[in-house]
C-alpha cells in the first residue's frame, strides 16, 4: 500500500520515494572500558566528521561511570582534538522524577550552562556507581564543517541518579567558532566511563 499525499507517492511497499527525507548511515562505534575519554577525529580510525554530511548525531547507550559525583561531559576541536576548548553558549535544563514519587520538577540549572566558556560542557548532572545506574541519549551536531556559521548541537540525556529518580536533561547552544570542527570528545568529569557505548551516524 502506498503513501500519496497531493498527489505524490511518499512510501510505496515500506520504501520512501527519492527526494523525501534523508538516510542515517552508521560511521563508528566507541565502546568504554574504563576508559578517560572517548574521541571521535575526523580521518582516525574510520571517522568521518567532515562535509560529506550537514548533520551528524551521536548515540549514548548506558554510559556508566566509574567513579561516584561524576557529570558526563564533551567538547569540540578545531585542530584534530590537540585542543578540545571551542568557546560554547548553551541552555540546560532538566526534568526529574523520583522512583517513590517523593519529588520531582522542572527547572533552568544556571550550574550546567555556559556562557562563551571554553570547558567541557555538562551532559548529566550527578551520576554515581550504583550498579544499574546509567545514561543513554543523544546529541544531534548540524553542519560541524562550515567556516561561515557558528555550530548548533542539541542533547537530551536521560539518566538514573542515586535517589533513585529519572532525570531528563535537555542542553542545547552553539560552539562559537567559524572554523570547521573536526573532533568531538566525550568523557566524565572525574573518573572513567566505566562502561557503555557511543555510535556516530551521518544524516544524509
Amino acid at each position: 500500500m502506498a503513501l500519496i499525499s497531493n498527489g505524490s507517492t511518499i512510501f510505496d511497499a515500506g520504501a520512501m520515494s527519492a527526494g523525501f527525507g534523508g538516510s542515517m548511515t552508521f560511521i563508528k562505534k566507541l565502546t568504554a572500558s574504563g576508559s578517560g575519554t572517548l574521541n571521535f577525529v575526523d580521518g582516525a580510525s574510520s571517522v568521518v566528521l567532515d562535509n560529506t554530511y550537514k548533520e551528524y548525531l551521536f548515540t549514548f547507550n548506558n554510559i556508566h561511570p566509574a567513579s561516584s559525583n561524576s557529570y558526563f561531559q564533551f567538547n569540540m576541536s578545531t585542530d584534530s582534538g590537540s585542543n578540545y576548548n571551542v568557546a560554547k553558549t548553551t541552555t540546560w535544563f532538566q526534568v526529574y522524577h523520583a522512583e517513590n514519587g517523593s519529588f520531582n520538577g522542572l527547572g533552568y540549572n544556571t550550574s550546567r550552562d555556559l556562557a562563551q566558556g571554553t570547558g567541557y560542557q555538562d551532559i548529566s548532572t550527578t551520576m554515581t556507581t550504583n550498579n544499574d545506574l546509567s545514561l543513554s541519549g543523544e546529541m544531534k551536531l548540524f553542519n560541524p564543517s562550515s567556516t561561515t556559521f557558528v555550530k548548533h548541537f542539541i542533547i537530551r540525556a536521560n539518566h538514573m541518579t542515586d535517589n533513585p529518580a529519572s532525570n531528563d536533561a535537555h542542553c542545547a547552544g552553539y560552539g562559537n567558532t567559524t572554523s570547521a570542527v573536526d573532533a568531538i570528545s566525550f568523557r566524565m568529569d572525574t573518573g572513567n566511563i566505566d562502561a557503555g557505548d557511543i555510535c556516530l551516524y551521518g544524516i544524509a
